[in-house]
Protein backbone atom coordinates (compact mmCIF):
# COMPACT_ATOMS: atom_id res chain seq x y z
CA UNK A 1 0.00 0.00 0.00
CA UNK A 2 1.11 3.55 -0.73
CA UNK A 3 2.20 5.67 2.17
CA UNK A 4 1.13 9.29 2.34
CA UNK A 5 3.54 12.14 1.88
CA UNK A 6 6.87 12.40 0.13
CA UNK A 7 9.00 11.04 2.92
CA UNK A 8 8.89 7.93 5.07
CA UNK A 9 9.81 10.08 8.08
CA UNK A 10 7.16 11.58 10.30
CA UNK A 11 6.85 15.35 9.77
CA UNK A 12 8.37 17.74 12.28
CA UNK A 13 5.23 18.69 14.22
CA UNK A 14 6.77 22.07 15.06
CA UNK A 15 6.51 22.97 11.36
CA UNK A 16 3.20 21.36 10.46
CA UNK A 17 1.22 23.33 7.91
CA UNK A 18 -1.67 20.91 7.28
CA UNK A 19 -3.11 18.44 9.75
CA UNK A 20 -5.63 15.99 8.28
CA UNK A 21 -7.96 14.32 10.77
CA UNK A 22 -10.01 11.27 9.82
CA UNK A 23 -12.46 9.49 12.10
CA UNK A 24 -12.92 5.79 11.40
CA UNK A 25 -15.42 3.22 12.56
CA UNK A 26 -15.18 -0.06 10.69
CA UNK A 27 -13.84 1.94 7.74
CA UNK A 28 -11.19 -0.43 6.40
CA UNK A 29 -12.97 -0.81 3.06
CA UNK A 30 -13.15 2.95 2.50
CA UNK A 31 -9.52 3.45 3.51
CA UNK A 32 -8.38 0.77 1.06
CA UNK A 33 -10.45 2.26 -1.74
CA UNK A 34 -9.84 5.99 -1.36
CA UNK A 35 -6.52 6.64 0.40
CA UNK A 36 -3.74 4.64 -1.29
CA UNK A 37 -3.37 7.19 -4.12
CA UNK A 38 -3.38 10.23 -1.81
CA UNK A 39 -0.04 12.04 -1.71
CA UNK A 40 0.15 14.75 0.92
CA UNK A 41 2.88 17.42 0.76
CA UNK A 42 5.77 17.81 3.21
CA UNK A 43 5.00 19.41 6.57
CA UNK A 44 1.63 17.71 6.77
CA UNK A 45 0.33 14.92 8.95
CA UNK A 46 -2.59 12.53 8.71
CA UNK A 47 -4.13 11.46 12.00
CA UNK A 48 -6.73 8.72 12.10
CA UNK A 49 -8.88 8.57 15.23
CA UNK A 50 -10.44 5.14 15.39
CA UNK A 51 -13.72 4.77 17.29
CA UNK A 52 -13.16 1.20 18.50
CA UNK A 53 -13.50 -0.49 15.11
CA UNK A 54 -13.92 -4.25 15.01
CA UNK A 55 -12.42 -4.57 11.51
CA UNK A 56 -8.81 -3.83 10.49
CA UNK A 57 -9.23 -0.05 10.13
CA UNK A 58 -6.34 0.64 12.51
CA UNK A 59 -3.94 -1.69 10.73
CA UNK A 60 -4.85 -0.34 7.28
CA UNK A 61 -4.51 3.28 8.42
CA UNK A 62 -1.05 2.60 9.81
CA UNK A 63 0.00 0.82 6.63
CA UNK A 64 -1.13 3.88 4.67
CA UNK A 65 1.04 6.17 6.77
CA UNK A 66 -1.40 7.62 9.28
CA UNK A 67 -0.67 8.38 12.89
CA UNK A 68 -3.41 6.40 14.63
CA UNK A 69 -5.20 7.23 17.87
CA UNK A 70 -7.07 4.08 18.80
CA UNK A 71 -9.91 4.78 21.22
CA UNK A 72 -11.22 2.08 23.57
CA UNK A 73 -14.84 3.06 22.89
CA UNK A 74 -16.86 4.85 20.22
CA UNK A 75 -17.07 8.45 21.44
CA UNK A 76 -18.83 9.77 18.34
CA UNK A 77 -17.82 11.75 15.27
CA UNK A 78 -17.45 15.23 16.74
CA UNK A 79 -15.62 14.14 19.88
CA UNK A 80 -13.18 12.02 17.87
CA UNK A 81 -12.52 14.93 15.49
CA UNK A 82 -11.71 17.14 18.46
CA UNK A 83 -9.34 14.54 19.91
CA UNK A 84 -7.49 14.27 16.62
CA UNK A 85 -7.28 18.02 16.03
CA UNK A 86 -5.90 18.64 19.51
CA UNK A 87 -3.27 15.91 19.26
CA UNK A 88 -0.77 18.14 17.46
CA UNK A 89 -0.24 21.80 16.57
CA UNK A 90 -0.58 22.92 12.95
CA UNK A 91 -1.44 25.96 10.90
CA UNK A 92 -4.47 24.48 9.13
CA UNK A 93 -6.76 21.57 10.01
CA UNK A 94 -8.80 19.56 7.51
CA UNK A 95 -11.39 17.09 8.77
CA UNK A 96 -11.79 14.44 6.07
CA UNK A 97 -13.82 11.25 6.07
CA UNK A 98 -12.28 7.88 5.17
CA UNK A 99 -14.20 7.91 1.86
CA UNK A 100 -12.62 11.20 0.69
CA UNK A 101 -9.85 11.32 -1.92
CA UNK A 102 -7.71 14.30 -0.94
CA UNK A 103 -5.88 16.02 -3.80
CA UNK A 104 -2.64 17.26 -2.29
CA UNK A 105 -1.88 19.55 -5.24
CA UNK A 106 -5.04 21.57 -4.49
CA UNK A 107 -4.04 22.49 -0.95
CA UNK A 108 -2.48 25.82 -1.97
CA UNK A 109 -5.81 26.91 -3.42
CA UNK A 110 -7.61 25.71 -0.30
CA UNK A 111 -5.18 27.69 1.87
CA UNK A 112 -5.79 30.84 -0.18
CA UNK A 113 -9.18 31.04 1.49
CA UNK A 114 -7.46 31.72 4.79
CA UNK A 115 -5.38 34.50 3.27
CA UNK A 116 -8.59 36.18 2.10
CA UNK A 117 -10.47 35.46 5.33
CA UNK A 118 -8.38 33.89 8.13
CA UNK A 119 -11.48 32.89 10.08
CA UNK A 120 -13.38 31.20 7.27
CA UNK A 121 -14.67 27.64 7.48
CA UNK A 122 -14.06 26.15 4.03
CA UNK A 123 -15.25 23.03 2.25
CA UNK A 124 -14.02 21.68 -1.08
CA UNK A 125 -16.58 20.97 -3.76
CA UNK A 126 -17.13 17.23 -3.46
CA UNK A 127 -17.64 14.98 -6.45
CA UNK A 128 -19.33 11.64 -6.85
CA UNK A 129 -17.20 8.72 -7.95
CA UNK A 130 -18.28 9.41 -11.56
CA UNK A 131 -16.91 12.98 -11.13
CA UNK A 132 -20.32 14.65 -11.20
CA UNK A 133 -20.77 17.44 -8.62
CA UNK A 134 -22.11 16.42 -5.24
CA UNK A 135 -24.28 18.96 -3.40
CA UNK A 136 -21.89 19.33 -0.48
CA UNK A 137 -23.03 22.83 0.47
CA UNK A 138 -26.36 23.60 2.10
CA UNK A 139 -28.73 26.48 2.77
CA UNK A 140 -30.35 27.04 6.18
CA UNK A 141 -31.10 23.68 7.83
CA UNK A 142 -34.79 24.22 8.56
CA UNK A 143 -36.76 21.10 9.34
CA UNK A 144 -38.87 21.55 6.22
CA UNK A 145 -35.75 21.90 4.04
CA UNK A 146 -34.28 18.72 5.46
CA UNK A 147 -37.50 16.82 4.85
CA UNK A 148 -37.88 18.07 1.27
CA UNK A 149 -34.23 17.22 0.65
CA UNK A 150 -35.10 13.54 1.00
CA UNK A 151 -37.85 13.76 -1.61
CA UNK A 152 -37.58 13.51 -5.42
CA UNK A 153 -36.59 16.77 -7.08
CA UNK A 154 -34.42 17.96 -4.18
CA UNK A 155 -31.73 19.14 -6.58
CA UNK A 156 -34.15 21.67 -8.09
CA UNK A 157 -34.62 23.50 -4.79
CA UNK A 158 -32.21 26.07 -3.35
CA UNK A 159 -31.30 23.98 -0.30
CA UNK A 160 -28.52 22.11 -2.07
CA UNK A 161 -25.58 24.28 -3.15
CA UNK A 162 -22.71 23.43 -5.47
CA UNK A 163 -19.81 25.60 -6.64
CA UNK A 164 -18.68 25.57 -10.25
CA UNK A 165 -14.98 25.27 -11.12
CA UNK A 166 -13.23 28.54 -10.38
CA UNK A 167 -15.87 30.00 -8.08
CA UNK A 168 -16.44 30.19 -4.35
CA UNK A 169 -19.90 30.33 -2.84
CA UNK A 170 -21.20 31.23 0.58
CA UNK A 171 -23.13 28.43 2.25
CA UNK A 172 -24.93 28.02 5.54
CA UNK A 173 -23.08 24.79 6.29
CA UNK A 174 -21.15 22.02 4.59
CA UNK A 175 -21.60 18.30 5.00
CA UNK A 176 -18.99 17.09 7.49
CA UNK A 177 -17.16 14.82 5.08
CA UNK A 178 -14.53 17.48 4.32
CA UNK A 179 -14.15 20.76 6.19
CA UNK A 180 -11.05 22.91 6.70
CA UNK A 181 -10.18 25.83 8.95
CA UNK A 182 -7.24 27.43 10.71
CA UNK A 183 -6.18 26.12 14.09
CA UNK A 184 -7.27 29.41 15.65
CA UNK A 185 -10.77 29.05 14.25
CA UNK A 186 -10.97 25.46 15.50
CA UNK A 187 -9.98 26.62 18.98
CA UNK A 188 -12.91 29.04 18.89
CA UNK A 189 -15.52 26.71 17.37
CA UNK A 190 -14.58 23.05 17.86
CA UNK A 191 -17.05 20.32 17.01
CA UNK A 192 -19.84 19.99 19.58
CA UNK A 193 -19.36 16.50 20.98
CA UNK A 194 -22.91 16.43 22.31
CA UNK A 195 -23.88 15.33 18.80
CA UNK A 196 -22.78 11.71 18.59
CA UNK A 197 -23.26 11.65 14.82
CA UNK A 198 -25.45 13.64 12.37
CA UNK A 199 -26.32 17.35 12.63
CA UNK A 200 -22.91 18.23 14.06
CA UNK A 201 -21.98 19.72 10.68
CA UNK A 202 -25.17 21.81 10.51
CA UNK A 203 -24.44 23.06 14.02
CA UNK A 204 -20.82 23.88 13.16
CA UNK A 205 -21.87 26.02 10.21
CA UNK A 206 -24.45 27.96 12.21
CA UNK A 207 -22.01 28.55 15.07
CA UNK A 208 -19.38 29.71 12.59
CA UNK A 209 -21.67 32.37 11.13
CA UNK A 210 -22.80 33.45 14.61
CA UNK A 211 -19.16 33.84 15.62
CA UNK A 212 -18.39 36.01 12.61
CA UNK A 213 -16.79 33.31 10.44
CA UNK A 214 -18.00 32.95 6.87
CA UNK A 215 -18.64 29.43 5.57
CA UNK A 216 -17.45 28.97 2.00
CA UNK A 217 -17.68 26.21 -0.60
CA UNK A 218 -14.60 26.33 -2.84
CA UNK A 219 -15.33 25.07 -6.36
CA UNK A 220 -11.66 25.35 -7.31
CA UNK A 221 -10.88 22.41 -5.00
CA UNK A 222 -12.72 19.28 -6.09
CA UNK A 223 -12.34 16.02 -4.16
CA UNK A 224 -14.09 12.71 -4.76
CA UNK A 225 -16.41 11.54 -1.99
CA UNK A 226 -17.64 7.95 -2.08
CA UNK A 227 -20.82 8.85 -0.26
CA UNK A 228 -23.02 6.05 1.10
CA UNK A 229 -25.12 7.57 3.86
CA UNK A 230 -26.89 4.93 5.92
CA UNK A 231 -30.11 6.91 6.36
CA UNK A 232 -30.68 7.01 2.59
CA UNK A 233 -31.86 3.44 3.00
CA UNK A 234 -33.67 1.91 5.93
CA UNK A 235 -31.25 1.24 8.75
CA UNK A 236 -32.89 1.27 12.16
CA UNK A 237 -29.69 1.95 14.12
CA UNK A 238 -28.73 4.86 11.86
CA UNK A 239 -32.19 6.36 12.03
CA UNK A 240 -32.20 6.17 15.83
CA UNK A 241 -28.95 8.11 15.90
CA UNK A 242 -30.29 10.66 13.41
CA UNK A 243 -33.49 11.24 15.36
CA UNK A 244 -31.54 11.69 18.61
CA UNK A 245 -29.28 14.31 17.04
CA UNK A 246 -32.19 15.96 15.22
CA UNK A 247 -33.97 16.42 18.55
CA UNK A 248 -30.92 18.05 20.13
CA UNK A 249 -30.40 20.26 17.11
CA UNK A 250 -33.91 21.69 16.90
CA UNK A 251 -34.12 22.16 20.66
CA UNK A 252 -31.03 24.36 20.25
CA UNK A 253 -32.40 26.16 17.18
CA UNK A 254 -36.21 26.07 17.60
CA UNK A 255 -36.70 28.89 15.08
CA UNK A 256 -35.59 26.46 12.36
CA UNK A 257 -38.86 24.59 12.90
CA UNK A 258 -40.62 27.60 11.35
CA UNK A 259 -41.23 27.93 7.61
CA UNK A 260 -38.11 29.08 5.77
CA UNK A 261 -39.44 32.58 5.16
CA UNK A 262 -39.64 33.18 8.92
CA UNK A 263 -36.60 31.14 9.98
CA UNK A 264 -34.39 33.25 7.69
CA UNK A 265 -35.15 36.34 9.77
CA UNK A 266 -32.98 34.94 12.59
CA UNK A 267 -29.91 34.73 10.30
CA UNK A 268 -28.25 37.98 9.19
CA UNK A 269 -26.06 35.97 6.80
CA UNK A 270 -29.14 34.91 4.82
CA UNK A 271 -28.48 37.41 2.03
CA UNK A 272 -25.07 35.88 1.34
CA UNK A 273 -25.99 32.20 1.33
CA UNK A 274 -25.72 30.72 -2.15
CA UNK A 275 -24.06 33.77 -3.66
CA UNK A 276 -20.70 33.71 -5.39
CA UNK A 277 -17.96 35.41 -3.39
CA UNK A 278 -17.29 38.69 -5.19
CA UNK A 279 -14.38 38.46 -7.62
CA UNK A 280 -12.69 41.49 -6.14
CA UNK A 281 -12.82 39.86 -2.70
CA UNK A 282 -11.41 36.60 -4.09
CA UNK A 283 -8.47 38.52 -5.53
CA UNK A 284 -7.77 40.54 -2.38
Amino acid sequence: MTRLGQSSELPDTRRLVWHFVTVTFNSARDLRRHWPAVNLPPHSRWTVVDNASTDDSVEIARQLGATVISLPANVGFGAANNIGARSVQSQFIAFVNPDIEVVGSALDELAQNFEIDPGAVVAPQLLNVDRTPQPSGRNLPTLSSKIFNRLPGAESRDYQITANPGERRYISWAIGAAIAMTAETFDEIPWDDRFFVYYEDSDLGLRAWRSGHAVVLDGRVRWVHGWARETFRFNLAAWRLEVASMTKFYLRYPHLLLPVVFARLFHPERARIGRVVASEEAQA
